[in-house]
Order: structure tokens, then sequence, then C-alpha cells
């Protein structure tokens, strides 16, 4: 059974080299920024001064144990990233209660977190990645529909860099968003955390449990999808 944060309560499983996103929150628009052929690279450091205001993840959730109002921090530092990708996934509605439900899991499970890892976010995304799997088909029918119609379902309307990104990528965001729907999920969640996310291939590993070697055939998967999506359009 799988034990993971996020897993307990909901679907099994958590949480191009390659490709990155821009800053758009509903899925279209972060899917008319996803391009293949950016290069990796690695996410940002935290330099530990345990016990201090500007301890790593791993002291301040280490010191959470003792003063749970200290977790704050974790979520303070990490939240707005989380419901970005979140957001571009299934919306920013959804992502409310996700972004909700991954921090209360991660408190709850913050004994087990392995401290020798600096840095939590492959630990959030992996649990919110987890918790995301509720909602499979609404993020496929959203890439579905955006590949239809090139309208976004979950945007709003209110979003400028959304408008900013699809007006960028023109019509090969409805090209992407097909590939997208077509991938299995786990290739999609390997390939979003890439890009989305902005993990490098260690941390996706991390976040979901697998071998690197798998993060880089699924991620290999899903750029040659791209590749030939963008080769042969179809709109």
């Amino acid at each position: 059974m799988d034990d993971r944060p996020g897993a307990a309560d909901g679907p099994p499983g958590p949480p191009v080299a390659a490709v990155r996103a821009g800053t758009a929150v509903a899925p279209g628009a972060a899917v008319a920024a996803v391009a293949p052929g950016a290069a990796v690279t690695p996410g940002a450091a935290v330099a530990p001064t345990a016990g201090e205001p500007g301890a790593d993840d791993a002291a301040v959730i280490g010191a959470s144990l003792a003063a749970p109002d200290r977790f704050g921090e974790v979520y303070d530092r990490h939240a707005d990233a989380v419901h970005r990708y979140l957001a571009r996934r299934v919306g920013a509605a959804v992502a409310d209660d996700l972004t909700s439900e991954t921090f209360l899991a991660a408190f709850r499970h913050r004994g087990r977190y392995d401290r020798e890892r600096s840095d939590a976010r492959p630990w959030l995304y992996g649990i919110a990645t987890n918790l995301l799997h509720r909602h499979q088909r609404t993020e496929r029918a959203g890439y579905r529909a955006l590949a239809r119609s090139g309208v976004d379902p979950l945007d709003a309307g209110d979003h400028a860099d959304s408008v900013a990104a699809r007006v960028s990528a023109g019509a090969r965001a409805q090209e992407i968003a097909a590939v997208l729907a077509g991938l299995t999920a786990k290739e999609r969640d390997v390939l979003l955390l890439f890009a989305w996310a902005e993990l490098t291939y260690q941390e996706i590993a991390e976040a979901l449990a697998i071998p690197l070697g798998t993060v880089r055939s699924r991620l290999n998967r899903a750029r040659r999808r791209l590749h030939a999506a963008l080769d042969h359009p179809t709109h």
C-alpha cells in the first residue's frame, strides 16, 4: 500500500530535454508556453542555518516537531508555487482546495520527512501530484477542449499572463494540449513537474518515488510526442 502523504485518502500514485513553461495560471495558458528543447536547470538551493528564520526547509520541518507554528514558514515559502502548478493543471478553483490539502497532509506527516533533503519542494509537489490524481478527468477534459477549440474552459478570462502565453504560442497551444491529453497520467506527471514545477530529473524522482531512469524514459516519450505534434500539426 502507498503510504506517502496525499496517497492514503485518494487514488494511488503521488507526486522536453524537455519543457519549461511561463507563469500562466490556467492549464491552457501554461500549455501554450510549453515547448521542447529547454535546458535543464537545477532548482534554487536554500542555505541552511538551523534554528534561524532563514533555516533551510529540513531545519524548519525538524523544528516544527516541537514548535508546530514553525511549519508556517514552509507554507509561506512554497504555497504560491504549489498553487500555480496545481492551477495550471486543473484550474484555480480546484487548486485552492488542493493546496490546502497538500500542506495539511505535509504537516501531518512532517515527522517522516527526510531531513537529509534541505529543499522540501519535491516532497510537496509529490503530495500535490498524488492529490491531483482525483481530478484526472477534469485535467484531460480541459486539454481536449483546448485542443478542439483553442478555448481553455478553465480560464476565467482575467489572467493577463495566460493571454500573453497563448498569443505567443499561437496555434501550437492546440497541438500541445492534444499531446498532454493523450499522455498517460504517469508521463504527464513527470513532464509537468519538469515543465511547470521546474524540478530537476533527480527532484522528480524523489517527488514520485521512482528511479531516475524512469524519469528520463517518461520524459523522452513525452518529448517525442511533442516533437511529432509540432512537426506535423493538424490545426
